[in-house]
């Protein structure tokens, strides 16, 4: 069920206005990006259309992405030569990682955009987490988002409409987010998206995406980097914050 092929061709309108430009979004990051040198090797795993790939490749950094999704993976590369950014965009789930690079190849790893609860369950998620590991040098980080998932289950099931309309290509839409909270944290969960556009006539166009979530909590998060050899530098988690931030250097 998870595939964001359907919402990759409007993927935009799920990107802040603050991070859209590909050099915005790869500077919300420049915290991490200091410790590193400007030909670093990057991958963005679960890199959506490609913002932050090719942010970053503007930067000198030699940049690798990938995606689950063939339609994300090909936005991605389709950005990439508007920008005139070198990218090698790859369509690879977690578990193919390692089928593709090999072992110690990546001074950063970035797993953003709240990506890793579609990891399916704990063993899903630590099979991507090791796959992420594997694929960083020693003293090489991980860089990843997520929502923070205790907030989410406490509202339970619900429908969230936004209370703006969102404007990109010309075109305005309205986001919705249905969610579907299951009874107990391990078991799958579900999400719908959905993006109304309005074209200049009235005429909305719908495009809505059911994807499957598994969600976590932040302490079992903390558990797994460490099983797979990564050791938290940074975090803000924060009970009462929508998203936090781990980095996590390979051991």
């Amino acid at each position: 069920m998870t595939g964001y092929d359907v919402l990759a061709e409007v993927y935009e309108w799920l990107i802040s206005d603050a991070k859209l430009p590909p050099a915005e979004f790869a500077a919300s990051f420049d915290d991490v990006l200091n410790l590193l040198p400007s030909n670093a090797h990057v991958l963005d795993c679960s890199c959506g259309t490609g913002q932050l790939a090719v942010g970053l490749a503007g930067r000198g950094m030699q940049v690798v992405a990938t995606d689950a999704s063939e339609a994300m993976v090909r936005r991605t590369a389709e950005l990439s030569e508007e920008f005139g950014a070198s990218v090698r965009a790859v369509r690879a789930n977690w578990e193919e990682l390692p089928d593709h690079f090999q072992d110690n190849t990546f001074d950063m790893v970035f797993c953003v955009g709240n990506s890793l609860h579609h990891a399916a369950g704990a063993t899903g998620r630590g099979a991507a987490l090791e796959s992420m590991s594997r694929l960083l040098r020693p003293g090489g980080r991980l860089v990843l988002t997520s929502r923070t998932w205790e907030l989410v289950r406490a509202r339970g099931s619900r429908l969230e409409i936004s209370d703006r309309l969102v404007r990109r290509n010309g075109r305005d839409a309205v986001v919705v987010y249905r969610w579907e909270i299951a009874p107990h944290w391990e078991e799958e969960h579900h999400i719908e998206i959905a993006i109304a556009q309005v074209d200049a006539t009235g005429l909305v166009l719908v495009r809505s995406e059911l994807l499957s979530c598994w969600p976590y909590r932040y302490e079992e998060l903390e558990v797994e980097l460490h099983r797979v050899g990564l050791q938290t530098e940074l975090s803000t988690f924060d009970l009462e914050a929508e998203n936090y931030m781990v980095v996590a250097s390979k051991v």
